[in-house]
Formats: structure tokens, C-alpha cells, sequence
């Protein structure tokens, strides 16, 4: 394994497209009690078809960079490239847009809907883009079916177990064929054995499809079996590690 910048990371894969580019990325939030920064001019590019993990402290700053990364929320300075598109010059509604189709979400806490079916719960953001019904059922089916759960489609998520409910978030973050899946600790909520079998569900995103992968974890096990780690601390980059297997 070896430490190194983003950019001689980057001249070392020039051959490969970027799917994410940040660059110079600060967050401040202005309030009565002060002004606190957040994120400090962080940047790094991420290949099609990597797996790179994001850690760092409680508090460092990571669940606030992952949401500019997915566009949930704008920076104060600072780009964010997805596809090529710096997403934070367009105006909402294709902003909007672009969380649907280029991004795939995958939270620690499932965010499924108790009140309808895990074949409709995949299927989301296709509806909102205006899929038509035979072929998202097909889609959804299929995606279900890839991580072992197609027999689970028309029950509701509170029946299912937690192992079960991701593979299910899993399967709607794939659902648009989203450039980047973004997971949120999308282990945290599991056993050790039942967040070992999500991990290796991404990790079969990644090797087989090859999906690229943005994973916020706490584990540095885990994190140690992606690709790259970048290192947040008190809202900045501390470093980048490349891990050669």
C-alpha cells in the first residue's frame, strides 16, 4: 500500500474516465451562534469502476461532503463533476434530474417505504423518470433477482430482515443505471456477518459490473478491501491511501 495525492493518482489512471471530480469543495454554515466550516477545499477525482471508501472521525465532515457529492445539498465554494457535468451550474430542476439518473443512494438506515411493496420500492426512481410499468416491473425484477431477494417482491420491507431491506435499497440505487452509487454507512445498522454480505454485494457491483462506488464507513476493515481511501478530518483531506492487492 502506498500514500499519494489525488493528482498523481490521477496522471497514474489518465487512460481511465473520471465518473466523480471535486474540486476545492468548502462548506460553511453561518448561524447566530457563529460561523463553523465544515468541509475545507477538498478535492479528488474517482475512476469508472472504483471502490473508494470515505473515513473519518465522527463529526469530520463525511456525511456532509457525501450529500454535495450527491447533490442533496450545494457547496458554499468549490465543483463537483459527475459524468463531466458540474451539476451545481445547472439550475434545480435538472439538478434534481441528475440525483435520479446519474446517482444511486444506498443509506445505513434502508429509507424504504413500509406502506407498499419492495417491487414498487425499487422501482422509484424509474417511475419518476418515467419508466414505463412493464419495464421497470422487468428491471425491478431482474435487479431483485441479481441479489437474491426476487422472492421477496411482494412483501413489505418491515417483514423483511435488515440483511434483506438493504439488499432491496441495493437493488433501487441500481435501478436508473445511475453513473455512481453513493452508500452511507450501509452497513452500520447490520450484524458483522449480515454487513460482511452487503459489503460483498458492492464488492461484486464493482467486480462484475464494474459500478462505481463512493462507501462511507466507520469500518476500517472494510474500508481496507476497496480500492482507495480518502481520510477526512476536521473537515479536510488529510490523505489518500491506495491499497494494491
Amino acid at each position: 500500500m502506498k500514500s499519494q495525492d489525488s493528482y498523481s493518482h490521477r496522471d497514474a489512471q489518465s487512460n481511465m474516465p473520471a465518473a466523480l471530480r471535486v474540486h476545492n469543495i468548502s462548506k460553511v454554515f453561518e448561524s447566530p451562534a457563529g460561523r463553523f466550516v465544515a468541509l475545507k477545499e477538498i478535492s479528488f477525482t474517482i475512476q469508472k469502476g472504483e471502490f473508494v471508501s470515505i473515513v473519518g472521525p465522527s463529526g469530520s465532515g463525511k456525511s456532509t461532503l457525501l450529500n454535495i457529492i450527491g447533490a442533496l445539498d450545494r457547496p458554499t465554494f468549490g465543483n463537483v463533476f459527475i459524468d463531466n457535468v458540474d451539476i451545481f451550474l445547472l439550475n434545480d430542476r435538472q439538478i434534481a434530474q441528475i440525483r435520479n439518473n446519474l446517482i444511486g443512494y444506498i443509506f445505513q438506515s434502508y429509507n424504504l417505504i413500509n406502506r407498499t411493496t419492495v417491487l414498487k420500492n425499487v422501482a422509484i426512481p424509474s417511475i419518476i423518470s418515467g419508466m414505463g410499468r412493464n419495464e421497470r416491473n422487468y428491471r425491478a425484477l431482474k435487479l431483485l433477482e441479481l441479489l437474491g431477494i426476487k422472492d421477496k417482491a411482494d412483501y413489505k420491507p418491515v417483514n423483511l430482515s435488515g440483511g434483506q431491506q438493504q439488499r432491496v435499497a441495493i437493488a433501487r440505487s441500481l435501478m436508473n443505471n445511475p453513473a455512481i452509487i453513493l452508500a452511507d454507512e450501509p452497513t452500520g445498522n447490520l450484524d458483522t456477518k449480515t454487513g460482511q454480505e452487503v459489503f460483498h454485494i458492492l464488492k461484486m457491483l464493482k467486480n462484475k459490473y464494474k459500478r462505481t462506488i463512493v462507501f462511507v464507513t466507520h469500518n476500517p476493515d472494510l474500508a481496507r478491501e476497496t480500492d482507495r481511501i480518502i481520510y477526512i478530518k476536521d473537515g479536510m483531506k488529510e490523505k489518500e491511501e491506495v491499497l494494491i492487492k
